[in-house]
């Protein structure tokens, strides 16, 4: 098993006697110095005591580098659920491994990742970055993924600390969880992490918990996190979510992000001499970070150097990638064997906004600069041939503007992106830059906008003929747009919350007629708060009915018909949640109408989190693609045609309408989530309730057919400790299989997930299946007590998935 050696945490006496020395060294201010971020992404240096810089950087499938935008290229992973579709640990561990050798190449000491907060409501905007709705699978899936990057030098943070599953007014929102939820169900995760794979950092949320801040919540941290699990690393905040000093110093925090302000410095120096805060607890601090740096190399002596890493855009990465991304997928509905397709003489009609302009990430802090993205466009028609594939566009699927790839182009030197130029008070230019991309980032970084007084972005069309475009800006700021047919003032207003400004810029757009080499021009004025910047150019969307007319006629005139719908970054974004689950735009009405014509209708899913699906009926495939990262295209065609088993299973239940099941809203009321349906979470509830969803947690068909056989348990007082199942694949094929096993407890206790095993099993061939079960999913924590009790009796369901149960071994209570 590849992700079998732990990265965890070791005595080091040589290393301990290190670090007491240097607190000794250092005075009150250095210490305190150290514990606020230098910068952005970069933590302090001290010089006396032999402290290199500490770089830091975003993930969780991909290493941005400081810079939010125009950093460097980087390789851009499956995000987080079509990862855990393969339901792997070694899945999980070889991602991690990928992403610290992205991370050493890069300079970048410590990966802020993996998210492990649940997908407790399907609306939640952040779901794409967190692995799954299960406790235990999303907590196995973290210590893989730990222990990949961790093996590599690179510390890795679980994040947030604690019962962060919503965006909506995160940094205000207050978490009301009772105990024993908390302990089940939303611990569970992190208590396997540190129990299993020692994690260097663990990041603590911007909400509140039951009242209390999870940066200064002591119960938690100290006696929770650092006190009964024995964690020793260091614990940081989320980027701005520190707002105290006293509290948030004695209440574990060991680190607050970013700096080099903050609510420590000088004010904690003043509430040590004060006495409010002792200066043992400082000195504590302290060495939790030392042991970071020391564990990643910049403290201590065999200081890491650069390592050499395959290229983000190197067939070594390609093809590792375009297979992680194949393999997660997972097949939903394959009517009259649909999938995989054959294609022998006739073509593919391949409809749809997502096949041209795929999605291949979600928005945010998790976002990277992919050295491509294949779409699924590129990616059928490499398979086939062009002679077999008709692509058409099909309806708009967003409401805010965003540029099309490849239709800016620098006006000074002609390469792809667009010309920065910073102007001061008269005029005069200060600097002038390329910026490979449409976007960048203003109010922090290198500090070449801090004098300037406007900033003017500029560009011009690459377009083959003349067209009917769409133009316009994105960022806060008071605008001059300037283009063929548009000169237009405007004034977009800024967003709340932290980094709303980056992270959901708002935008303007207008539609003119314009020839290719036009030239467009913004200016905003400057300022000194953190925002993003860039220009819109796009073809101008055609009415929805003539993009289905379109689509329906090339159904009719070709064997298959591939309709590629799903989400965006509108919906699938760190900062917000969704307000529906129906696909936006006109897509369901194309896959209607789509259905309607095609001889067969294949539909294919670019989206991380459910979708309502009314058409499920009248199409004969379902491929959920998830967002695969940058092989997207590739992937899916790999998928769709055979070459590689699309043999994920889902980590999310799929509800059939809005409304549905045990938590459905994610906005406060008077302030506060109340986690209602305790541990009865995702599947479990809707397992209680009697409500069958469209598709439940764990379903995902394969390419190949199941037979289970003989099963037996192993118990030890009355706790399941393995679970034997004889196994046969029908098929003509090998194939993917993920034996699953569930105990449904007595007395109303909600089924819980307690153990699976992934086989590959060869054409007509059977095996012995194995799994071993967690004892942790089989007891309850008595908040009296404050213990836990083991659950015993019951039944064993051994499924795949709650909807296709296979096999039920009654236990003795």
């Amino acid at each position: 098993m590849s992700g079998s050696d732990p990265a965890g945490a070791t005595a080091d006496p040589e290393r301990d006697e290190r670090i007491e020395a240097a607190i000794t060294r250092l005075d009150l201010d250095a210490k305190v110095r150290l514990l606020t971020g230098a910068a952005m992404f970069d933590l302090a240096p001290e010089p006396l005591i032999g402290l290199a810089q500490t770089r830091l950087s975003d993930g969780p499938t991909g290493v941005r580098g400081p810079d939010f935008a125009g950093g460097p290229v980087a390789a851009l992973l499956p995000n987080a659920t079509l990862i855990a579709q393969h339901w792997s640990r070694d899945t999980a561990y070889d991602a991690g491994v990928l992403l610290a050798e992205e991370a050493a190449a890069q300079g970048v000491h410590v990966l802020l990742g993996p998210t492990v907060n649940l997908h407790r409501t399907p609306l939640g905007g952040r779901l794409f970055e967190a692995f799954s709705e299960d406790p235990l699978l999303t907590g196995d899936l973290a210590v893989g993924y730990v222990r990949g990057v961790q093996h590599g030098g690179v510390a890795a943070t679980p994040k947030h600390f604690l019962a962060n599953e919503s965006e909506t007014d995160r940094t205000t929102v207050d978490s009301v969880v009772d105990e024993r939820t908390l302990r089940e169900v939303y611990l569970l995760p992190f208590e396997m992490v540190v129990a299993e794979a020692p994690p260097w950092a663990v990041m603590a949320s911007y909400n509140r918990v039951n009242g209390t801040p999870a940066t200064e919540h002591r119960r938690l941290v100290e006696g929770v996190l650092k006190g009964e699990w024995r964690f020793d690393g260091a614990v940081m905040s989320d980027w701005f979510a520190t707002t105290s000093t006293a509290a948030s110093a004695t209440g574990g925090l060991d680190l607050v992000m970013p700096g080099p302000g903050g609510p420590w410095g000088a004010r904690l120096v003043e509430a040590v001499r004060s006495g409010a805060v002792p200066e043992p607890v400082v000195d504590e601090h302290v060495r939790r970070l030392l042991r970071l740096a020391h564990r990643v190399g910049t403290f201590g002596p065999g200081r890491r150097q650069a390592v050499p890493a395959p290229e983000p855009g190197s067939p070594a990465r390609r093809d590792a990638l375009r297979r992680l991304a194949a393999g997660g997928m997972a097949v939903l509905v394959n009517r009259r064997g649909t999938l995989p397709l054959t294609v022998p003489s006739g073509a593919v009609a391949l409809i749809g906004r997502h096949a041209t302009e795929t999605v291949a990430q979600g928005g945010g802090s998790a976002q990277v600069r992919p050295p491509h993205v294949v779409s699924v466009a590129e990616g059928l028609t490499a398979a086939l041939g062009a002679d077999l594939v008709r692509v058409v566009d099909g309806v708009e699927v967003r409401e805010r503007p965003v540029a099309a790839a490849g239709l800016l182009h620098d006006p000074v030197d002609a390469s792809p992106g667009i010309r920065v130029i910073a102007r001061d008070a008269e005029g005069a230019v200060v600097e002038s830059r390329h910026i490979d991309g449409t976007d960048l980032i203003a109010g922090y970084g290198d500090g070449w906008l801090a004098d300037a007084a406007t900033i003017e972005l500029s560009a011009e069309l690459a377009l083959d003929q003349a067209a009917q475009v769409q133009i316009g800006v994105r960022g806060a700021g008071s605008w001059t747009v300037r283009a063929p047919g548009i000169t237009e003032t405007t004034t977009l207003a800024s967003a709340d919350g932290p980094g709303a400004d980056i992270l959901s810029p708002p935008a303007w757009a207008a539609e003119t007629v314009a020839e290719s080499g036009a030239q467009i021009t913004a200016t905003v004025t400057a300022g000194d708060w953190v925002r993003l910047l860039g220009l819109v150019a796009r073809p101008a969307p055609r009415p929805p009915a003539d993009a289905i007319a379109e689509a329906v006629e090339a159904a009719r005139e070709c064997d298959v018909a591939v309709v590629v719908v799903g989400l965006t970054q509108e919906q699938e974004n760190e900062g917000g949640d969704k307000t529906t689950l129906a696909l936006p735009g006109e897509q369901d009405v194309l896959v209607e109408a789509v259905a309607g014509a095609a001889e067969r209708t294949v539909v294919v899913v670019n989206a991380a989190t459910p979708v309502l699906m009314p058409w499920l009926e009248r199409v004969d495939a379902v491929l959920w693609a998830g967002l695969p990262g940058q092989e997207a295209g590739a992937a899916v065609a790999d998928a769709l045609l055979g070459e590689v088993e699309p043999a994920g299973r889902l980590v999310t239940t799929f509800p059939a309408r809005d409304g549905q099941g045990p938590a459905w809203s994610p906005v406060p009321v008077d302030g506060a989530v109340h986690y209602a349906e305790g541990p009865a979470v995702g599947y479990r509830g809707w397992d209680a309730s009697g409500e069958e969803p469209l598709f439940w947690f764990g379903h995902g068909l394969g390419y190949a057919a199941w037979e289970y056989g003989a099963v037996e348990a192993d118990t030890d007082g009355g706790v399941v400790r393995t679970v034997i199942v004889w196994l046969a694949n029908t098929a003509t094929h090998p194939g993917r299989e993920v034996v699953q096993v569930y105990l449904r407890p007595p007395g109303g206790e909600p089924v819980r997930l307690i153990g699976w095993e992934a086989v590959t099993v060869a054409a007509q061939e059977e095996t012995r299946v194995r799994v071993d079960c967690d004892p942790r999913t089989q007891r309850v924590w008595d908040p009296e007590g404050s213990r836990w009790t083991p659950l015993t009796g019951g039944e064993i369901l051994i499924a795949r998935g709650l909807g296709d149960i296979r096999a039920r071994i009654p236990l003795e209570g």
